[in-house]
């Protein structure tokens, strides 16, 4: 009983990993790209009017 309760820890820990590490990827690296690209679009805009 204590292994399987051990086994079952380490794919809890396992898959909470996967699953932050996702959601990091997808939610930190991914949104400073398109913010840093709509920056120099919204900057490069406003020069070209003035």
């Amino acid at each position: 009983m204590e292994t399987f309760l051990e086994i079952l820890r380490e794919v809890l820990k396992g898959v909470t990993r996967e699953v932050s590490a996702y959601y990091f990827r997808r939610n930190v690296l991914e949104n400073k790209k398109t913010t840093l690209r709509r920056r120099k679009q919204k900057g490069g805009s406003r020069k070209n009017t003035t």
